[in-house]
């Protein structure tokens, strides 16, 4: 018995062995749960195409993903907003210098639960519901009904975005925030859920998100402007009035391996990929 567990163990290493010398580079992919589905798309498909390299991709937040490249303990962050100057900061101070590389575009999508009659918003109404201003769906010619307001956590990305781009209409010195009662979400896809099972729902996150199961509502930067929906063509026309770049972050300009998955991430393949995942390729 014991010999027989010693040739098990013996072959485990061996084949641990094998693999680990068959992988010539490993790659750690943190960050943006915007961008993970993405992520995890051009890793399974660069790996196919490099059977001898191994991608790893996690979410987490795009602040996650800063603070990940930040200690050393991922090769690429990804975020759904440009790194913030503390962040270049700290991380000039571990000996990291943040490089950024936009790789693809992405609408914002604000969604209802499908028996919801409003079909479309304002930025300044948007910036009211979130701030807790307007509170039920009567206010807005739907139910009468208590609006519950779903947010992604402080450490997003795409929390940062809308806060700053809807809530504060990019003013600088706006100090408008989240209303204390709207639930901070840890994912893209428990906002999707929860808007699916809650009529008086209402939340947002990257178009890649949208299913049958939500209404994205259409949007107008005023009540003058026309409602737009958030499409991939809507999106490239810049005619969508919530979207935004995504980036990779790198220490310093990406060398070796790393290179090697970006040029992918940005070649005709790796573009066609960002369409698959509904997302808005960067280079057309």
């Amino acid at each position: 018995m014991a010999k027989r567990l010693l040739i098990a163990l013996l072959f485990l290493i061996a084949s641990t062995s094998a693999f680990a010398a068959s992988v010539k580079g490993s790659i750690q992919v943190k960050g943006s749960d915007t961008m993970v589905n993405l992520g995890q798309a051009w890793a399974e498909k660069y790996m196919e195409q490099n059977p001898q390299e191994f991608v790893a991709v996690t979410g987490g937040g795009s602040g996650t993903g800063f603070s990940s490249l930040i200690s050393g303990t991922c090769d690429i962050a990804m975020s759904s907003r440009n790194i913030k100057q503390k962040e270049i900061d700290l991380a000039k101070q571990k000996g990291i210098n943040p490089f950024e590389i936009k790789v693809a575009l992405d609408g914002l999508a604000v969604v209802v639960h499908p028996n919801n009659p409003v079909d479309k918003l304002t930025i300044d109404q948007l910036a009211q519901i979130f701030t807790g201003k307007i509170t039920s769906w009567k206010e807005l010619g739907g139910a009468d009904a208590k609006i519950v307001l779903l947010s992604r956590e402080v450490n997003s990305g795409t929390h940062v975005y809308f806060k700053e781009h809807v809530l504060r209409k990019n003013d600088p010195n706006s100090k408008e925030e989240f209303a204390p009662g709207a639930l901070l979400l840890p994912s893209s896809q428990a906002i999707a859920d929860e808007v699916a099972n809650n009529p008086a729902a209402i939340g947002y996150y990257g178009m890649g998100y949208i299913s049958p199961k939500q209404k994205a509502v259409s949007i107008a930067q005023d009540e003058k402007s026309e409602y737009i929906a958030p499409t991939v063509e809507n999106v490239i026309s810049s005619k969508y009035p919530i979207s935004r770049p995504l980036f990779f972050y790198t220490n310093g300009e990406p060398k070796d391996t790393v290179k090697a998955f970006l040029d992918f991430a940005l070649s005709q393949k790796g573009q066609q990929i960002v369409r698959e995942t509904d997302f808005v390729p960067v280079k057309q």
